[in-house]
């Protein structure tokens, strides 16, 4: 019984480039031979099927219904798997906890598919977001250098571990216009968050500004593949690196998890 790797791609605020992150993260994991899911948990709001080019059929909603399985809204292309969410369903959006639930419990049916599990989550603080965070081994908050990334990632940071225990996070720079920024914006930020919260923050690199990422966007194709030998993508691979060497938990957190049942029989 494999441990499945769980990464949540989350931010704060919109617009700091969490969905192309997690795009082009799962794309480049799976150019190192892992099983990807990549999970769309912008729930009223999918964009990762726009960034793919794909078109979804049947999405979350189709489960939450009951009409089908996570195993039947499977998407396959560019060598991952994707689980697709709806955009304009303000029903998705006001989920309750035991929705959530059903969602993360409903993934353990997909356990021998996949080495990675990526959750692109939605922006801010909702309760959407809290639950799938919450559910993940690893959380990579992305931010940039600009004060309201800033202000709305150490928001929820403070949210993540006054309600929900969380002690660690690994911080991405994102759009960084030198070798050195993406560093000097974790130092920042790090040296506020551990004045005032108690968390172990960690660098997980950066990805620099590149006008492809907007280019691939517009042809609605993953940067990875349109422009492979861009210096975003350059740093993807490299955090793909990164990501596979993070140690993989395998018991139980105590709390609502991603495959809780196999950290619970990795600990008899």
């Amino acid at each position: 019984m494999h441990p499945i790797q769980v990464l949540a791609v989350t931010g704060g605020k919109g617009g700091v480039g969490k969905t192309s992150i997690s795009v082009n993260l799962s794309l480049a994991l799976a150019g190192m031979d892992k099983r990807v899911v990549l999970m769309d948990a912008d729930l009223g709001l999918a964009n990762v099927d726009i960034l793919l080019g794909i078109k979804a059929n049947k999405t979350i909603a189709n489960v939450l219904s009951g009409e089908c399985s996570l195993a039947d809204i499977l998407i396959e292309t560019h060598g991952i798997k994707v689980i697709p969410a709806s955009s304009g369903v303000q029903s998705l959006v006001s989920m309750g906890p035991g929705q959530h639930a059903g969602i993360v419990h409903a993934f353990s049916e997909l356990a021998d598919e996949m080495d990675v599990l990526v959750v692109d989550t939605a922006a801010g603080i909702s309760d959407s977001v809290i639950s799938f965070v919450r559910a993940a081994q690893e959380v990579m908050v992305v931010v940039c250098d600009e004060p309201s990334s800033m202000t709305d990632a150490y928001a929820l940071i403070k949210l993540l571990n006054r309600d929900c225990q969380i002690r660690d996070f690994r911080i991405l720079a994102n759009m960084t216009r030198t070798a050195d920024e993406g560093l000097n914006l974790f130092n920042r930020f790090s040296a506020v968050a551990g004045r005032f919260l108690d968390v172990n923050l960690r660098y997980a690199g950066d990805i620099p500004f590149d006008d492809n990422v907007r280019k691939a966007s517009q042809r609605q194709r993953p940067l990875l593949e349109a422009y492979p030998a861009s210096k975003a993508s350059e740093a993807y691979r490299r955090l793909a690196r990164e990501v596979s060497g993070w140690h993989v938990r395998t018991h139980a957190s105590g709390h609502l998890e991603f495959f809780v049942e196999r950290l619970v029989q990795s600990a008899i």
